[in-house]
């Protein structure tokens, strides 16, 4: 009467159900498994009854034999594909967790998160499956659904306490591990996805201080070597990161105060060092300061103190 209605006890009553099915015994656990439809909405099927039907504790309580346990398992299996099916944005986590024992359900399950991805799911949701995935050691897998989270992304040149930020520098991380190629495919995707200049040039220290491969996947070989900011994938990274870093002081610039000098002063060092990553990032970065004392030579204080830093 109340599934599609808001009730407050109603969470209450679900757990009070699941209890009363465990004392009945195993039929009356099959039972509401397989008629969870008529009973529950697809959180609460996953999240509250086949997690606490497959808990240890029930297992325990109702002193099953392999064959009745194996009997409940595939029943909340089954229930988790059909839960992630109908919603995979709140139940795919919970829908991978139910059916890790099983390898055909198991991929069943990522294969629904895969076809949900372009469409259902938000890139916060697709980023804490992700990190489950590598957490259960499946890199590939992971590194997968962190690109497609990133094309769900927007991070705007003024984001830069973002909370999807973390994830960003993780799924760079998780590439770069990886080898050059998963790199080289994601840096596309951040670009297009981050116009922030501090994470991109955050991201890009990250990627120049080790060798990629580091993670070691079996069948590659990976030279050991640093990649060069003159080469792909890392050129592309470098103009984008110089890119926003331009971009970014303009937009700074037509609203600044005084009280914020100093802040602007450090952001342009950290500039500095991203635009010297370049061959030729010094003559770039001189004609950047040079052009703004030009535009911007109304500021007197400001460009005084641009002079003072940067000559």
């Amino acid at each position: 009467m109340t599934l599609s209605t808001l009730n407050w006890r109603r969470r209450e009553m679900v757990r009070w159900l699941v209890t009363c099915a465990t004392e009945v015994g195993l039929r009356a656990l099959v039972s509401i498994l397989q008629s969870w439809y008529t009973l529950f909405t697809p959180t609460e099927a996953t999240s509250i009854v086949a997690a606490t039907v497959m808990s240890h504790n029930t297992i325990l309580r109702l002193s099953l034999d392999y064959p009745q346990r194996e009997e409940l398992a595939s029943c909340a299996r089954t229930l988790a594909l059909q839960c992630a099916m109908k919603d995979p944005q709140n139940c795919a986590l919970s829908a991978l967790t139910l059916c890790e024992k099983d390898h055909i359900a198991f991929e069943t399950a990522y294969q629904i998160v895969i076809d949900a991805a372009s469409t259902g799911m938000t890139y916060s949701q697709l980023f804490t499956i992700a990190r489950y995935m590598e957490h259960r050691g499946y890199p590939l897998r992971s590194f997968k659904l962190a690109s497609l989270a990133m094309t769900h992304l927007n991070l705007a040149y003024n984001q830069d306490t973002h909370p999807a930020i973390n994830d960003v520098l993780w799924a760079c991380a998780l590439s770069h591990s990886l080898g050059k190629n998963e790199l080289a495919a994601i840096i596309p995707l951040v670009v297009k996805s981050v116009h922030c200049a501090t994470v991109l040039s955050d991201i890009l220290r990250r990627c120049t201080m080790t060798a990629p491969g580091l993670a070691g996947i079996p069948g590659r070989r990976n030279s050991g070597k640093l990649m060069s900011t003159d080469k792909a994938p890392l050129r592309q990274l470098l103009d984008a990161t110089i890119s926003a870093y331009i971009n970014t002081t303009h937009s700074r610039l037509t609203h600044i105060s005084p009280r914020h000098y100093g802040e602007f002063i450090e952001f342009l060092s950290k500039a500095r060092e991203t635009f010297l990553l370049a061959q030729d990032g010094h003559i770039q970065f001189a004609q950047f300061i040079d052009n703004l004392k030009q535009i911007y030579k109304g500021k007197k204080k400001l460009m005084m103190l641009v002079r003072e830093r940067f000559g």
